[in-house]
């Protein structure tokens, strides 16, 4: 057991000092680890903002479907009057044609008296 202890203590030694000497050895200066800093902080921002006008155009399409969806309720509605009023006007082309009728009726009646 102890053998085995020390295997795992010398393999997480040895990583470690490859993890340390890999860090040192890409030789990144501050400079650049700065300006790399700054661009993910420029990148978060930018980020940040595509959400923003995303969720702005999803309001806007909200809107937009809401609008739409009250305007096809008022055609709907449109639609419902004209064609009431053409069920009126029939209604009244056929009153006026029986009104003629009689009429006539009344007219040959009178004559024929």
């Amino acid at each position: 057991m102890i053998g085995h202890s020390r295997r795992i203590g010398r393999a997480l030694a040895v990583t470690a000092a490859g993890i340390t000497l890999g860090l040192l050895g890409t030789g990144a200066s501050a400079q650049e680890i700065r300006h790399d800093v700054q661009e993910l902080r420029r990148d978060r921002r930018e980020i940040r903002q595509d959400g923003r006008e995303i969720r702005g155009d999803r309001r806007e399409l909200r809107g937009d479907t809401r609008e739409i969806r009250r305007d096809r309720g008022e055609l709907r509605g449109d639609r419902r009057d004209l064609r009431d009023d053409v069920h009126d006007r029939r209604h009244d082309v056929r009153d006026l044609r029986q009104d003629r009728r009689e009429l006539r009726r009344d007219v040959a009646d009178r004559r024929g008296r």
